[in-house]
């Protein structure tokens, strides 16, 4: 059974997304958000009220921030045309350089020669239609996150109340009591302090692109801070996009290099020695298991899984940083997950 569970998981919470998605996504965000909404009720506000503007606050950061990229983009966009055009303009140049390999190419293709059959295009789903049939979805998805994220921020207060309560069980309820704590401050002490570096690698790209003179500074720095949430490969979108964008702008193809490569010259100081130096050995993850998270949340859900990743499997190794290694190999063979009693006050130092 737990061979079969174990295979069958990620194929579950694919088909299930929408009622897996919002529930974990919700999770990440009661974990983020509780400290904000203790800290607002330090001040005396009740709690439903605290926990209101804890969830009020994060989804007017998200809305800036995306007002911030989004309605620049949207402008910009009507200038890819003319940026292609100049990326094939750079593209004829370098290849006036390299003719021999074009006849070369000819020659082999004449001797080799050449079938050509019956190409058959299948009509299908505009763009439009496509948008129409998944906005139902998508709408229904972020209500339910919203709303179980406000109720789970709601009741954090009578779960630990409720916790701390129990005498029969009073060692076992303190220690979760206690883990529950430590592991929603560290996850959500990681996500601001990674967010304020974030913001401030945004700030010193939008400073770069103004001073580059490139249309939109404050855009390209949102997009630089948006982007450095996904390890490793925001970053390299990141490139990606500058690199177009100056190719596509720029008069000389060694001229429309200069953006991306100041970028990726910032992303290195700042990836290498920067937030090493802040984050420190606490928050320090192993890059091989930051890129399967990548990959397996970003295969199972996408973008959204994406952005995920990284919360989730920072939730998982706090977890096991208090509950102690999970035993899969045997759990996959019917043997107990922990072998001990994890919330036994007796296993603590």
């Amino acid at each position: 059974m737990a061979v079969g569970l174990f295979l069958a998981l990620p194929f579950v919470l694919s088909i299930g997304s929408v009622v897996f998605l919002p529930l974990v996504t919700a999770i990440i965000l009661m974990i983020v958000l509780s400290p904000l909404a203790d800290r607002l009720a330090q001040f005396g506000l009740p709690n439903f009220l605290a926990s209101f503007l804890a969830l009020l606050v994060f989804l007017a950061i998200v809305s800036l921030a995306l007002t911030a990229v989004l309605r620049p983009a949207v402008s910009l966009f009507a200038d890819v045309p003319a940026m292609i055009e100049r990326i094939g303009e750079h593209f004829d140049n370098l290849q006036g350089g390299l003719v021999w390999v074009s006849q070369l190419n000819d020659q082999i293709t004449r001797i080799i020669g050449s079938q050509e059959g019956q190409q058959v295009v299948l009509a299908g789903p505009t763009m439009l239609e496509q948008l129409a049939f998944a906005t139902p979805t998508v709408v229904l998805e972020v209500l339910l996150t919203f709303l179980m994220a406000f109720f789970m921020i709601e009741a954090r207060v009578r779960v630990r109340r409720r916790l701390l309560l129990d005498r029969q069980h009073f060692g076992a309820s303190l220690k979760a009591a206690r883990v529950m704590r430590e592991v929603q401050d560290r996850v959500a002490d990681y996500i601001l302090t990674v967010g304020l570096i974030n913001i401030g690698a945004g700030v010193i790209v939008a400073l770069a692109a103004w001073a580059l003179d490139m249309p939109f500074p404050i855009m390209w720095g949102g997009l630089a801070a948006l982007l450095n949430f996904l390890p490793y490969v925001g970053p390299l979108i990141m490139v990606a996009v500058l690199t177009l964008f100056g190719l596509g702008t720029a008069d000389a193809p060694l001229v429309g290099l200069i953006p991306a490569i100041a970028y990726l010259v910032l992303h290195t100081i700042e990836a290498n020695f920067v937030t090493p130096a802040i984050l420190g050995a606490r928050f320090t993850m192993n890059p091989v298991l930051i890129l399967f998270a990548l990959s397996y949340f970003s295969w199972i859900w996408g973008v959204t899984g994406a952005l995920l990743s990284v919360p989730i499997l920072l939730t998982v190794t706090a977890l096991i940083d208090h509950l102690g290694r999970p035993n899969l190999v045997g759990f996959i063979f019917g043997e107990p997950l922990f072998h001990a009693n994890v919330l036994d006050l007796s296993t603590e130092d």
